[in-house]
């Protein structure tokens, strides 16, 4: 999403490419970096990160952003980064290509909607799963396709578990994870005291985007 985005974009200055708007490009150290949105979901993420790498031929993907998290294991604003990415879809594993980064633990596993099943949830924990995502084993696939070396680091924005966050919350967000004004409106209108749950929330993104993006930063120097 673009609150995912924007942190880096701070960070490191980033500006729009002149060729492709939708790109942000700056430099990390002696790196330099391209920074896009590849929207919400496994197949809006598949086919950005396609098309990124159709245009913009890159040495490292790195995926930075924020995920549910599964509690004992973490908690807000904790930085998940994975020793393998599992896709619920077809099981496949996905390991990252920074395999001796000393935050690399547990398992995170890439949905295509958001689970709120109790049961569900705690025997995931139990199996080792840390967090739960919507894009990044889409994104693995690609890159490990395209012998593109791939890594993630995800902060924890909120608990799994919370029935808050549901799926009248994640549609307020456009596919590409702009907010829907009149989703928002329509959500505020049937109860106006969700826009305190609208501030926690974003309060939460706003730590966990922070931590990812860090954490980021520092094991790419």
């Amino acid at each position: 999403m673009g609150a995912e985005l924007a942190p880096l974009t701070r960070r490191l200055g980033l500006r729009r490419r002149a060729d492709d708007p939708s790109v942000r490009m700056g430099n990390h150290g002696h790196h330099t970096v391209l920074g896009a949105v590849i929207g919400i979901g496994p197949e809006p993420a598949r086919a950005r990160t396609e098309a990124l790498l159709d245009a913009h031929p890159v040495d490292q993907v790195v995926v930075i952003g924020v995920a549910g998290g599964l509690p004992p294991h973490v908690a807000l604003g904790d930085v998940v980064v994975p020793e393998v990415v599992v896709d619920d879809a077809d099981g496949t594993e996905h390991r990252p290509s920074i395999p001796d980064d000393p935050q690399r633990r547990g398992t995170l596993v890439t949905m295509a909607g958001l689970v709120k099943d109790g049961v569900a949830l705690r025997a995931l924990a139990d199996q080792g799963v840390v967090a739960l995502d919507m894009e990044t084993a889409a994104v693995a696939e690609v890159c490990e396709r395209r012998r593109t070396p791939w890594s993630v680091f995800r902060g924890i924005s909120d608990d799994a578990f919370d029935p808050a966050v549901d799926d009248a919350v994640l549609g307020l967000t456009r596919p590409d994870g702009s907010a829907d004004p009149v989703a928002v409106g329509r959500f505020l209108a049937g109860d106006p005291a969700r826009a305190r749950l609208l501030r926690r929330l974003a309060r939460d993104l706003d730590t966990a985007t922070g931590a990812a993006v860090g954490a980021a930063l520092a094991a790419t120097a």
